[in-house]
């Protein structure tokens, strides 16, 4: 319910109350609604983003756009359309009226409807059922396109919002049915074909047919591979007959929940994100967690060495013990031995040691593959009408000069979307800047931009008083920059990132 204080904005508000490019939080009926005057025009739409109803008035306005704090969706301010992923939802907008020095929000407009109807190519099939395909059959049907749309997924369950399995989901403050990316009626409404539990085994690029692994083929005439990545195995004796978990699917996270709902003491292995959001979400529920991993620092590799220490002391703080600088040499029912000698007993071990891509698919099929399939600035790949997206794909990257892979989330929804408007003859090129959110406890790790490899960390702020930004170089060239209770600073430096001329410093 609104805040009964709030600015009725039916009745209207003084024009010179909002200077242009100012956003005036008010109220509509039983809405949350913001004013904003943009370039000799008023917008009024919802208060909060449709992904995870993040403070809209919290975000910036680019033109005549809104981007969120939290996860950095965008959207059209004079119809709501949700133009980049993670939100897919159209925002509610209202219509506006100006009379002499009164500006007076009026009734709400209809959702955004589809462009221009599309009929070509013939149809579409997306292989794989994560992030980046079902943004790509959402974007087709926003685009008007209106051919047959088919979904061939490996996994049991729908597509689901996988940064919730580690997170909210994880940690019991979320539940079942916050995690499809859709409801199930949504997929017949939008004519998309979703085929659970199958595996694609071949794209025969001369036929333009996928041939399935029950011996049924699938013609297509644009296909878009989006088959993500697998988890890496641990490889130690004994690990094949332990009680050891992985987390990619939303089967695997409900396993760990039923399993840590009668364990007391769990063994992660592994720093990585997914290892160190699973330890904060299982020490939310009141299981006690080891960490064991190789580096001297968690998550020092991707984030340096002064934000690696503050997120292990913060995890040490909930009540976590790290073993750093070991490795698990073995396991034995519930006893694992680490290669220092140390033995630990747990109740259950979840391992999260990295993904690699899932490339055997496009191998079969002839395709270019080079640490992910090489795709071009358009996400296709060698083949003409085979497009890939997602933790699969390696594409060029116009900031770096380099070809390179991201495991993200909104990354891979963002390329879905691109794919899906390159299928329909848009020629758009991937450019993006990646974004990825982690969440620890009530910390959240804002990250934008991309560096491999650095020769200089700059922090700015104080991490331990949780408000500062860490900024990553190379050569003088700002690649990436991660931030911790800076919200709106991560949203101006993805919008640098998005203006060549503002990485040289």
């Amino acid at each position: 319910m609104s805040d009964s204080h709030a600015v009725d904005l039916t009745q209207g508000v003084p024009v010179e109350s909002i200077p242009e490019g100012k956003i005036l939080a008010g109220r509509v009926g039983d809405h949350d609604v913001l004013l904003i005057h943009g370039a000799e025009q008023f917008f009024a739409v919802r208060a909060q983003c449709t992904h995870y109803r993040g403070p809209l008035a919290e975000g910036i306005l680019v033109g005549q756009t809104i981007r969120c704090p939290l996860h950095h969706a965008c959207f059209d301010l004079s119809t709501g359309d949700a133009l980049r992923a993670p939100a897919l939802d159209p925002l509610p907008c209202w219509r506006t009226e100006r009379q002499g020095n009164t500006v007076f929000v009026r009734e709400q407009l209809p959702a955004p409807t589809p462009r221009t109807r599309v009929s070509q190519p013939r149809s579409v099939v997306i292989v794989g059922g994560g992030a980046a395909g079902l943004a790509a059959a959402d974007m087709l049907r926003r685009e008007g396109y209106d051919g047959s749309i088919a979904i061939v997924s490996a996994d049991a369950d729908p597509p689901v919002d996988r940064p919730n399995l580690s997170k909210d989901y994880l940690a019991g403050e979320a539940q079942d049915d916050w995690i499809p990316l859709w409801p199930d009626d949504l997929y017949a409404e939008r004519h998309v074909d979703l085929a659970l539990s199958t595996q694609a085994v071949q794209i025969e690029p001369e036929t333009r047919t996928v041939l399935l692994a029950d011996g049924t083929r699938r013609e297509y005439g644009a296909v878009l591979i989006a088959t993500g990545a697998e988890p890496n195995r641990l490889q130690v004796p004994g690990a094949e007959t332990a009680d050891v978990r992985y987390l990619r699917t939303f089967a695997d996270s409900r396993a760990i929940v039923e399993r840590a709902q009668s364990s007391k003491h769990v063994v992660v292995v592994g720093a990585s994100f997914i290892g160190l959001e699973v330890a904060a979400s299982l020490r939310t529920r009141g299981v006690s967690v080891t960490v064991v991993a190789p580096e001297s620092r968690p998550l020092a590799r991707i984030m340096g060495d002064e934000l690696g220490r503050f997120i292990q002391t913060l995890h040490e703080a909930h009540g976590v013990v790290f073993h750093l600088g070991d490795t698990v040499a073995s396991m034995a029912g519930r006893r694992l031995t680490l290669g220092s000698g140390t033995t630990i007993d747990a109740d259950l071990v979840v391992v999260g040691i990295g993904v690699r891509p899932s490339v055997s698919l496009a191998e079969r099929s002839g395709l270019a593959v080079d640490h992910g399939i090489v795709v071009n600035e358009f996400l296709e790949t060698s083949a003409p009408g085979v497009f890939a997206a997602g933790d699969v794909a390696r594409w060029p990257d116009p900031r770096t000069g380099e070809n390179i892979r991201v495991e993200h989330w909104v990354v891979a929804q963002r390329q879905g979307q691109t794919a899906a408007r390159n299928m329909l003859g848009r020629r758009e090129r991937f450019d993006a800047v990646p974004f990825f959110w982690s969440q620890h406890y009530d910390v959240t790790i804002r990250y934008v931009g991309h560096a491999e490899r650095w020769d200089r960390v700059q922090i700015d702020g104080s991490l331990d008083a949780h408000d500062a930004a860490a900024r990553f170089f190379r050569n003088d060239t700002l690649l990436a920059v991660a931030t911790v209770g800076r919200d709106r600073e991560c949203l101006q430096a993805e919008l640098a990132f998005e203006s060549p001329s503002e990485h040289q410093v």
